[in-house]
């Protein structure tokens, strides 16, 4: 069944609550640059991510654990440089806010106060308790992140599906009641059978964004680059490619190399 959708002139953390309680689908992508973000908040995207993803599609690293506070904030302010909708939320990158609260929140007001961010996600439940309370204390919105978290994919040393097995999937469940009491807006829920993100969703009043957590999440997130097909060696169950522009891309720049090279490129209306 769709519903109307009401037009947002800026998308706010009440906006994502709202949009739960009236039924519309809540849509969410990554974007790590001015250009990109432009493109992406002109289509009407509700929710921007800044996500420690960058580490990978921008860095070429294999984890997103490479990746810095200070990158972050770059990332960061060159997106929020682009957008005139949509919300802006900002991965905290591994090791800025696990072993202790009051460096998690000097590292969410750095990325609040240096790039423009509208809000912040950490990855965790109860193990992070403190830290997302530090930051909530100081007024600053924080997105859960449940299921697969890769920023620990040391300890689970694989990217398989999380949380199928009951005592699992329970501490997920009690997680995802804990991070809404503590008062975070939402929470993503990453690669998690279906039917749990069902049951936590119904359990929440706050949203649910799946990435390959099925099709009962209030809203849903990939990462640009793979939408766009500018990956192509990355094939996951969930993900669906729009486009193929790794293929497009390549096409273009090799029909400009064979153009320079037989000196068709420039031609005489390309020139002063």
């Amino acid at each position: 069944m769709s519903v109307a959708k009401k037009e947002y002139k800026r998308v706010t953390v009440k906006s994502l609550v709202d949009m739960k309680k009236n039924g519309e689908k809540i849509s969410m992508l990554t974007a790590y640059d001015y250009s990109m973000a432009k493109i992406v908040d002109a289509a009407k995207v509700d929710v921007i991510l800044v996500g420690d993803s960058a580490s990978n599609v921008m860095a070429g690293h294999e984890t997103t654990l490479p990746i810095t506070l200070d990158q972050m904030i770059y990332h960061a302010s060159s997106v929020i440089r682009a957008i005139d909708r949509a919300l802006v939320v900002v991965d905290l990158p591994f090791g800025s806010y696990q072993s202790d609260p009051k460096e998690a929140l000097r590292s969410a007001i750095r990325i609040m106060k240096e790039s423009g961010a509208h809000a912040v996600k950490l990855e965790g439940g109860a193990e992070i308790k403190e830290s997302v309370k530090r930051i909530l204390a100081a007024g600053i919105p924080v997105m859960g992140h449940l299921g697969l978290t890769p920023q620990s994919i040391y300890k689970f040393g694989t990217y398989t599906v999380r949380a199928k097995e009951e005592e699992e999937a329970e501490q997920l469940m009690e997680d995802a009641k804990l991070l809404e009491k503590l008062g975070c807006f939402g929470l993503v829920l990453e690669k998690i059978p279906a039917e749990l993100t069902k049951k936590v969703s119904e359990s929440l009043t706050i949203p649910t964004i799946g990435i390959g957590g099925g099709k009962h999440a209030d809203g849903q997130v990939l990462v640009v680059h793979d939408l766009l097909g500018m990956t192509h060696e990355f094939n996951p169950r969930f993900l669906r490619r729009y486009m193929n522009l790794y293929e497009e891309m390549g096409n273009a720049i090799s029909n400009y190399v064979s153009d320079v090279k037989s000196q068709d490129f420039p031609n005489d209306d390309e020139q002063y």
